[in-house]
């Protein structure tokens, strides 16, 4: 059994920082996949930026230069480092997993930019 909660949202202005957390239960078998996705209200959820357990990692160009994903495996923890955040930003922030076949998402956490 996985879960994955995530926390770290909340109301921050423009140019600020965030760093979202996702923590882990369970067991992940390797090799796997971790993505950060996001929705904004009346949009698709959208993959922001993703990381395998090879090292890889890609971003959409909207956030590149500015969103890094990192893991801390001691502490069963992935994170999304948000610099200089813009409005546009604003959005439902969620976490994903990809093992062993399986897919796993977070409950999600609230990031709102104000201009």
């Amino acid at each position: 059994q996985v879960q994955l909660v995530e926390s770290g949202g909340g109301l921050v202005q423009a140019g600020e920082s965030l760093r979202l957390s996702c923590a882990v239960s369970g067991t992940i078998a390797s090799p796997f996949g971790f993505g950060w996705y996001r929705q904004a209200p009346g949009k698709q959820r959208e993959l922001v930026g993703s990381l395998t357990s090879f090292g890889d990692t890609n971003y959409v160009d909207s956030v590149k230069g500015r969103f890094t994903i990192s893991t801390d495996n001691a502490r069963n923890t992935m994170y999304l480092q948000m610099n200089s955040l813009k409005p546009e930003d604003t959005a439902a922030y969620y976490c994903k997993l990809s093992s062993a076949g399986r897919i796993y998402w977070g409950q999600g956490t609230q990031v709102t930019v104000s201009s």
